[in-house]
């Protein structure tokens, strides 16, 4: 009798793993079976069912009913044509009774082998199944044997395989790494569709030769990845990583980095290398993006102060071992700011890449060159010669060729533009120095030549720097002195053609601890290169208005009106109208009394910003005076465009009456622009009797000079000149 035995079997039986379904049922047939096979079987390790012609089952090895449970039951009672049968395909979907190895064993007569079938249950157990036939004496399929093993552990790690390859597919193919694999016992690397089509390949194209790939590393870095990859084989280490380059199909070359796994026998051996490559074009174009950035100035194109200070940490040792003597140009354009200011900055950074590309075409090869910005470049001279006079000689060579080529005409747009270049020279040699010392050298050399007339090019001497040093010690004496208030005012009385006092103009003396007064010639230029000049305009602003308040309450003295010059400097000051306005308000000043002088370099200015400032302050009764009328930059236009109610003739045009006849004549021109502009005129500088009867002649109104008076501390212009 066939039996399906009970699952506990006798001790030292194998047993299938833990968790395992396990079954109790049993089942006789009518057919005899050698109990010492049943024994036999039950000791295999392995399940073993028997199928009749029906397709039931009729008996079951003890570990095929440990396996198996209670699906047995399942297949004991119905056929596999009824489809009860909780078996899965290898993919996990329900088998069809026709693809039950069974079922097509008795379909065909033939045996089916290793065919992997999934039990259903609680949790899914897979077999590996080979089912054979034996057959009655009349030739007819007896029954079915059907042998199986637990394959679920296989089934998982095929499973897992599978879901680790495909997380590399998506891995790789969001990527652009191009992977490779060499098993070194083979002569050929495996290299993949991509790693081609980093290259401008495709897989299937002839050229796409496994065998040949290094062909196609660049000639000079060859030899560098030959040696690295049989280090690599020969060191032990399990990584590697190395850059280098790639010719492309379409003739430029890419950067590769090539990085991956050495894998090793327990003896070390290298058996195979696996890894990707990686395309660096983008980075390596952001890598020079940010060098770029970093080092070049990015309107012209030119190193920039950074770079420069870079190279000359190499070209100030190199010059000093080979006793060669050098020199650095500092390139300053003339008038630059006036350009920028009256056609734009678009126009002004058109110039400085039209002077950027004439260096760039003058400089020998040699030569270095930089952009430190603004409108100031730098030329770094080398190998001039070994004496000092040889480098002034060749310097000054280069130099000319520099002032001819940056003074030819610009185009810019539809205009030319003719601007010219101040040069200052620092050389350097043997001796010990700094990029920024020569940088502060070269910058006093140019503006040396700025002084002695622009569009030259002056050499730098120990004196200059004794005489930036002055400069720099009455600049912090300057500010110290605005802070402390170490300013008077004079002033400097202003009569009518009839004799009458009619007002003065304020004039500020700075009283200095050891240089005694200090007239404005000698501070005034300092004042505005330093910007200084804006606390001290104010300052001065307040006290001539405290003064105007106290002349108000004076009747000798309420008639008067005050002159005080303003800086350019400080029209440029957004809020200038507001601190007028606020000066006035608190001194209690009239502001009908009060003239701003203002020289013709506001012309310079943005005309229109200053036509609008001085509006609205001509709005609450200010006067404006134009001083040193004709030495400048006036026009017609600009005199109409300015709410101006007073000239002054300029002392240069006075000192020479009356018997310069050109200066007669540009005096009557004043004039009879004035009365046509409906404009006052105040002739400054009138020093003779001579001049004051000329003046009067002519139509002259107003005068102002030492003829008539001389600056006084306020005080004592108050008590000299008040009409009794």
């Amino acid at each position: 009798m066939r039996t399906y035995h009970d699952p506990s079997g006798p001790g030292g039986m194998p047993m299938p793993p833990p968790g395992y379904p396990q079954a109790t049922s049993s089942v006789s047939t009518d057919s005899a079976h050698p109990p010492d096979v049943d024994s036999l079987l039950d000791i295999v390790p392995a399940g073993v069912v028997v199928h009749g012609a029906d397709s039931r089952v009729f008996y079951a090895n003890r570990y095929a009913l440990a396996l198996l449970g209670p699906a047995l039951d399942i297949m004991r009672t119905e056929p596999v044509s009824s489809n009860a049968w909780p078996l899965l395909r290898a993919d996990g979907s329900p088998l069809p009774p026709a693809e039950n190895p069974v079922q097509r064993v008795l379909a065909s007569g033939g045996a089916v082998v290793d065919f992997v079938i999934g039990l259903r249950g609680p949790v899914t157990r897979w077999l590996l199944c080979s089912a054979h036939p034996t057959f009655a004496p009349g030739g007819g399929i007896e029954e079915v044997v059907v042998c199986f093993t637990d394959c679920t552990e296989l089934k998982r790690m095929e499973q897992s395989l599978r879901d680790s390859k495909e997380r590399l597919r998506l891995m790789l193919q969001g990527s652009t790494d191009a992977p490779w694999d060499w098993n070194l016992a083979e002569p050929r690397p495996y290299l993949s569709a991509r790693w081609w089509d980093m290259l401008g390949y495709s897989r299937s194209d002839p050229a796409a030769d496994d065998n040949g790939w290094y062909a196609l590393v660049h000639p000079e870095d060859l030899p560098r990845l030959q040696e690295y990859m049989q280090q690599v084989v020969t060191s032990g280490e399990s990584v590697y990583r190395i850059e280098f380059r790639m010719r492309h199909r379409a003739g430029h070359d890419v950067p590769v980095l090539s990085r991956g796994f050495v894998q090793r026998d327990s003896t070390g051996k290298a058996l195979r290398l696996s890894g990707t490559n990686t395309d660096l074009t983008d980075a390596k174009h952001a890598e020079q993006r940010i060098y770029e950035l970093a080092y070049f100035d990015v309107l012209t194109g030119l190193p920039n102060r950074r770079l420069l200070h870079e190279q000359m940490a190499k070209i100030l040792p190199r010059s000093a071992r080979s006793r060669q003597v050098g020199a650095l140009l500092f390139i300053d354009l003339d008038n630059f700011k006036l350009l920028n200011d009256t056609l734009g900055h678009d126009v002004g950074d058109h110039l400085l890449r039209l002077v950027a590309g004439r260096l760039r075409d003058t400089v020998r090869a040699s030569d270095h060159l930089a952009r430190l910005g603004g409108d100031e470049f730098v030329v770094v001279l080398e190998n001039l010669g070994e004496t000092q006079d040889a480098a002034v000689h060749e310097t000054q060579a280069i130099g000319a060729k520099l002032l001819a080529a940056l003074g030819q005409p610009y185009s810019l747009g539809v205009r030319l533009h003719s601007s010219t270049p101040s040069i200052g020279v620092a050389l350097f040699g043997a001796q010990p120095t700094s990029a920024d010392l020569l940088l502060r050298q070269a910058d006093l050399a140019m503006y040396r030549a700025k002084g002695d007339g622009r569009n030259t090019l002056r050499f730098f001497d120990p004196g200059m720097q004794a005489a930036a040093d002055q400069q720099i010690d009455l600049q912090n004496d300057l500010r110290d002195g605005i802070r402390q208030q170490h300013f008077e005012l004079y002033c400097q009385p202003q009569f009518g053609a009839d004799g009458r006092l009619v007002g003065g103009e304020v004039l500020v003396r700075w009283r200095h601890d050891v240089r005694g007064l200090v007239v404005p010639g000698d501070f005034i230029s300092l004042a505005e290169a330093s910007g200084l000049i804006v606390p001290l305009g104010a300052m001065v602003l307040a006290e001539a208005c405290r003064v105007l308040a106290r002349w108000a309450l004076d009747p000798r003295l309420e008639t008067l009106a005050m002159a005080v010059n303003v800086s350019a400097y400080q029209l440029r000051e957004p809020d200038f109208v507001e601190g007028v306005l606020d000066t006035l308000a608190r001194s209690g000043a009239n502001p009908r009394r009060l003239c701003l002088e203002l020289t013709e370099s506001v012309f310079a200015e943005n005309v229109d910003a200053v036509s609008d400032k001085m509006r609205a302050l001509r709005a609450h009764g200010i006067r404006f005076s134009l001083d040193d009328f004709g030495t400048g930059y006036s026009s017609l236009s600009y005199l109409k465009r300015f709410p101006l109610a007073e000239l002054k003739i300029d002392r240069s045009f006075v000192k020479d009456l009356p018997d310069d006849a050109h200066a007669g004549a540009i005096v009557d021109a004043i004039l009879a622009l004035a009365r046509t502009l409906d404009l006052e005129v105040v002739a400054e500088g009138v020093e003779t009797g001579a001049q004051h009867d000329f003046l009067v002649a002519r139509g002259c109104r107003v005068f102002q000079g030492y003829l008539l008076g001389k600056p006084l501390p306020i005080a004592g212009f108050e008590a000299g000149f008040a009409p009794a």
